[in-house]
């Protein structure tokens, strides 16, 4: 057994097909959402109004507002339901134990001077803090699209607009994450962990 540049030991990873699956169907309708988000944004931009800030279309999914609200949409159900089965299958499966940050983590990050342990520790945190995030992002999102429907959502943050600037806040978070969680799975095992999410 041979050591990687990490000092960790390497060894071939697999993972269960709903893990790939649900990591390939991710990455997929967060594209589509990130640049149809950014066709709409485009139609009336949060910062600086009409004459705001705009995003080249070469960034942009849907030609216009319509056509990007019809892509996000559809991108939006996607993903909401993917997190949704996967949720399920990790309660069935009881990953979870495995998956999201205790106590001991925490203990490990004061504690521990062990960089594997530490590694982990950080993984869970990452993991178990983009859950809020997430929900945000789509109750903005539900509260932004019927706002006649959900009056309660535009109540809780003050104001529609209010609801444009977090739920476009949300975005660099979950582009953030992406980064921490890819990067934090190569210190764990290489490229090999992060390659077996996919293939």
């Amino acid at each position: 057994m041979t050591s990687t540049n990490n000092s960790f030991p390497r060894k071939f990873f697999t993972q269960a097909i709903p893990a790939k699956i649900f990591h390939w169907i991710n990455i997929i309708s967060l594209f589509i959402m990130l640049t149809s988000g950014l066709q709409i944004y485009n139609a009336n931009p949060v910062f600086g109004g009409r004459s705001g800030l705009h995003v080249p279309p070469i960034f942009t999914l849907g030609g216009w507002l319509a056509g990007g609200r019809h892509w996000h949409f559809a991108a939006m159900w996607l993903f909401s339901l993917n997190l949704l089965w996967y949720g399920i299958y990790v309660l069935i499966s009881r990953r979870w134990k495995h998956r999201f940050v205790s106590s001991k983590d925490l203990q490990a990050l004061q504690k521990t001077k062990n960089p594997k342990r530490l590694v982990y520790a950080w993984h869970r945190i990452a993991y178990t803090s983009i859950i809020p995030i997430l929900l945000l992002a789509l109750l903005t999102g539900v509260g932004m699209y019927k706002p006649a429907q959900f009056p309660w959502i535009t109540s809780i943050f003050g104001s529609w607009e209010a609801l444009r600037i977090v739920h476009f806040s949300s975005v660099p978070l979950v582009v953030l994450f992406a980064i921490v969680h890819s990067w934090l799975g190569k210190k764990a095992g290489g490229s090999e962990l992060t390659e077996s999410m996919f293939w």
